[in-house]
């Protein structure tokens, strides 16, 4: 097949392939909350097909008055930013959209996540839904700063924007060696941009599910795939960032892109269920007052090695 023929089947395997992993985590996450509950993991690991098949049956729910555009547009966005976020993630020798600001186009997309969340608490004409919403533009505020300077510590050392040029530049090196701070950040932001784990206040049970509290059926069903796609396209960046995409000994640059992704996945999902959910406030608190400066003082040491370097 050519060079062309190749792009051209890529654009339909890549969303493929990134349902596949968001279907693996959930997978493992229903397989590790069986086990909690001293059920067999492997009812569990089944649990996300079942659960896509109830859904699909059920009847959507609407609240009175609701802005059923802004909010359908809203569950359906996750999803969508999840797959523009793909574009940029070289998968071995493929990518979508090698463009030369890719990192900036993934921190975009990642602010379109705001809005997608609020026009869920909003659209919903529900209590719950909107303090869901509120909550996640407060965590959003807290993390986005030092998301920022994450993701500009590795294009320092790169001195690139462009995704495909920090994956090579990591040929003799990994970046996560010599900048764990700003991958330890980034993994943070990820579970945090996805509502997962400790940061998922937005949609917890304190609040009667908040953003998830009205919505049933396809609607629900497109939220939660969209949760999971972003959580496993974070974890494919990750990969290209700071674990040298697709570097590895005999086999393949996608295949180790893929294991790579799926080892990050699946570390995301289990470190997740070991802490309890993070207050917004107190999110503020330890991102502002301690993540923000050691993420500057992380960019400025690899500022200094490649200033000294070059």
């Amino acid at each position: 097949m050519t060079g062309e023929g190749m792009n051209q089947a890529w654009v339909l395997l890549a969303p493929v392939l990134l349902g596949a992993i968001a279907l693996a985590g959930a997978a493992l996450n229903g397989a590790l909350a069986a086990r909690a509950e001293g059920r067999p993991a492997l009812s569990g690991s089944a649990r996300p097909m079942l659960e896509v098949v109830r859904l699909m049956r059920q009847r959507r729910r609407v609240t009175v008055a609701a802005d059923r555009l802004l909010w359908r547009i809203g569950g359906m966005a996750l999803l969508v930013i999840a797959l523009l976020k793909t574009a940029v993630i070289p998968f071995g020798p493929w990518i979508l959209a090698d463009i030369p600001v890719g990192l900036v186009w993934f921190n975009a997309m990642d602010v379109m996540v705001w809005a997608a969340i609020w026009l869920m608490g909003w659209g919903a004409n529900s209590a719950h839904a909107l303090a869901g919403g509120y909550r996640f533009l407060a965590q959003a505020a807290s993390y986005e700063l030092p998301l920022m300077f994450a993701l500009v510590t590795p294009a320092v050392a790169a001195q690139s924007l462009r995704v495909s040029e920090i994956v090579d530049a990591q040929q003799s090196l990994w970046f996560v060696v010599w900048m764990p701070v700003a991958f330890l950040v980034f993994c943070a932001s990820v579970l945090a941009f996805s509502a997962w784990g400790p940061f998922a206040t937005a949609a917890s049970g304190d609040i009667a599910g908040g953003i998830l509290t009205e919505v049933s059926g396809v609607d629900r069903l497109l939220i939660l795939a969209g949760r999971y796609a972003l959580l496993a396209t974070g974890a494919a960046f990750a990969v290209a960032l700071f674990l040298g995409g697709g570097a590895g000994p005999l086999l393949p640059e996608w295949f180790w892109t893929l294991v790579k992704t799926l080892a990050v996945l699946a570390v995301f999902i289990v470190v997740s269920r070991r802490f309890s959910g993070v207050r917004p406030d107190r999110l503020a608190e330890v991102a502002w007052v301690i993540g923000l400066p050691i993420m500057l003082l992380q960019t400025l040491v690899v500022s200094i090695i490649v200033a000294v370097r070059g």
